[in-house]
């Protein structure tokens, strides 16, 4: 019986040779010599000739309980045998502690220009620093962007809300996920507490635009694996994305504060702006001990022209 076994590392780990080990001798004992040590022929693509080293064999490592397995982390397979060859690490000790890096240190959090302070924040509360990009406009309003550190196999967070200058700030977090996606980043989530052109999910009228689609397709086009999204102005805009998308809510946040202020139950009232934001007032009024609900008539006459009938 032929005996082969073949190692592969992770292919976003660099710096590792592919071994080929084959044995023609029959039976299990054919792995392991007279002192259990076996002899294999490393076939390195940094050199012309074959190169011949000792090394034992050994079960596959266990993964870290931190670590979710993905199918083949750190290059090793459980159930698998792993060549080791001995004294590796200490020839090698930079290549033992890139093996080991956890979930967390492979996080990278980036902010654009729209919102830095917010950005610093959501980064001190996870105990990170916001990793360092370099961004500016040239004369003639073009955006210049530039990732000053390695992301390589990183998970990055881009957080950019697009408020106002709405063009300014969405054709920078375009800039900054192109940047992120050519600096060889592992996935590329785009953090949106303000999501610019939500407003226009649908057509009122004929020969409109569907901007919060278009908007949808940029930012998929341009790299983004995932959108993490607050509180949008209507759930469709999340059937806008054809990537995964987190639609998170502040309520909890403003339930919170409500009930630290210890407000009756007979002074207090919902009111819903509008009727598009009658249900989310609802919601909110169930979650207060079923306080009352009230609703503003509001027209629109003309874009940015509202008055209240009622």
């Amino acid at each position: 019986m032929a005996w082969a076994l073949r190692s592969h590392a992770n292919s976003r780990a660099s710096g590792h040779a592919c071994c080929s080990i084959n044995h023609a001798a029959p039976g299990p004992k054919s792995l392991h010599g007279s002192n259990g040590i076996s002899k294999f022929t490393v076939q390195s693509p940094f050199y012309s000739q074959n190169t011949e080293i000792r090394a034992t064999l050994k079960e596959s490592l266990t993964l870290e309980p931190h670590i979710p397995f993905n199918g083949t982390a750190n290059g090793f397979v459980p159930g698998r045998p792993v060549l080791e060859v001995p004294g590796w690490k200490d020839k090698h000790p930079q290549a033992v502690n890139s093996s080991s890096i956890s979930a967390l240190s492979r996080l990278r959090i980036f902010s654009g220009t729209s919102n830095p302070v917010l950005s610093a924040e959501v980064a001190s509360y996870l105990g990170l620093e916001l990793g360092k990009i370099k961004i500016k406009k040239f004369a003639d309003g073009e955006i210049y962007v530039q990732v000053q550190e390695s992301i390589r196999g990183c998970d990055v967070f881009l957080m950019q809300p697009t408020c106002p200058p709405v063009n300014d700030h969405l054709m920078e977090l375009l800039i900054m996920v192109d940047a992120c996606r050519r600096a060889s980043a592992r996935s590329i989530t785009v953090v949106l507490p303000y999501y610019g052109y939500a407003r226009a999910d649908r057509k009122t009228q004929g020969r409109e635009s569907i901007a919060a689609k278009l908007t949808a397709n940029l930012i998929t086009e341009a790299g983004a694996d995932r959108v993490l999204a607050m509180d949008l102005h209507s759930g469709q805009c999340v059937g806008y994305f054809d990537i995964p998308v987190d639609h998170v809510y502040g309520e909890t946040v403003i339930l919170d504060y409500l009930a630290s202020k210890r407000i009756s139950t007979g002074e207090l009232v919902v009111v819903s702006p509008d009727v598009g934001g009658v249900a989310r007032a609802r919601a909110f009024a169930k979650k207060l001990n079923d306080a009352p609900l009230a609703i503003v008539d509001k027209r629109r006459s003309a874009h940015n022209v509202s008055e209240v009938m009622h």
